[in-house]
């Protein structure tokens, strides 16, 4: 279903008023446009960057995207802080250009990969996503990305690549947050083999209509909207094709509340909480939760992957 402008942000907002040509490094001059962001949606970024792209109405929804200010100063973001504002006022000291990216693991073509090469070959689609996290809140983001199905292949994983690892930048300069031991550093992530191939699932490099900024995963991250929201790594600087599932920072931190695949399911609770409704940030009051929707809504596309699956055990 297409979601109508007037249900996103007022188009002033979406749109910054003045145009300059700027380049970001690892992304090519050639593709950018950057804008500066109206001052009252500017969350602890200086220099708004804009992105080319083409909207991709099979991927969107009826339900009304967040502001910038949402989607930008409230988030999970343990590298910059365990509170939900400490990314936006810590992120600033993470450096996203130059970033590569190491491949390895079960797959022909290894090696680091600059991120430039990596974007080269996509075009970039603008995909209006729904967010559950576990906490029991969500969001509506228009992100910028594409499929990681098609960067998947470009790698030629092996016949013994059944998982797929993702590895944040360890930096506690950069990222203050992990001089604390909140968790096992990096942080890790990892998806079974069909579910990266599936089509939903991207690689983000923007979200309304600019570049992504430190807070949301800069300059890359994962977005598998059907899982709650820590399954969808952020500043990825390592991706590895495995034969075992793998290690994930949660599953290994806190293994009896979060599993491997972190599925949205309503109908499992998580042991401090009961996941059956959510709070939309920036428009429900606590008092005002929505029934939380099966693999977040997207249970016509992806249910297939976990036929047979006890979705209660593999959580």
């Amino acid at each position: 279903m297409r979601i109508r402008p007037s249900e996103i942000t007022p188009e002033p907002v979406y749109h910054a008023r003045r145009e300059f040509l700027a380049g970001i490094a690892g992304l090519g001059a050639a593709a950018l446009l950057a804008r500066p962001a109206p001052a009252e949606e500017l969350v602890n970024v200086a220099l708004v960057q804009r992105l080319q792209y083409k909207r991709n109405p099979r991927y969107t929804t009826t339900g009304k995207a967040n502001s910038f200010s949402d989607v930008t100063g409230y988030n999970n973001f343990y590298e910059f802080g365990t509170g939900k504002e400490d990314p936006s006022r810590n992120a600033g000291s993470l450096r996203p250009r130059p970033w590569s990216v190491l491949v390895d693991g079960e797959c022909e073509d290894k090696g680091r990969y600059a991120l430039e090469d990596l974007l080269k070959p996509h075009a970039l689609e603008e995909r209006i996503y729904r967010l559950r996290c576990v906490e029991a809140w969500s969001m509506v983001i228009p992100w910028i990305g594409f499929p990681l199905g098609d960067l998947v292949k470009r790698f030629r994983p092996t016949s013994r690549a059944k998982f797929i690892e993702f590895t944040t930048l360890l930096d506690p300069k950069q990222m203050p947050g992990q001089r604390y031991a909140v968790l096992d550093w990096p942080y890790v992530e990892g998806l079974r083999m069909d579910e990266a191939m599936h089509p939903l699932a991207i690689l983000a490099v923007g979200l309304y209509g600019q570049v992504l900024p430190n807070q949301n995963g800069a300059p890359l991250r994962l977005v598998v909207p059907w899982k709650y929201g820590f399954k969808s790594i952020k500043s990825i600087v390592r991706i590895r094709f495995t034969e075992r599932m793998p290690a994930t920072t949660w599953a290994l931190s806190a293994p009896q509340e979060y599993g491997f695949y972190a599925n949205v399911n309503p109908e499992v609770d998580h042991p401090r909480w009961s996941q059956a409704r959510e709070r939309r940030i920036g428009s429900d009051s606590l008092l005002s939760r929505r029934p939380t929707l099966k693999f977040n809504g997207y249970g016509d596309e992806v249910a297939g992957l976990y036929a047979g699956m006890d979705l209660a055990r593999n959580f």
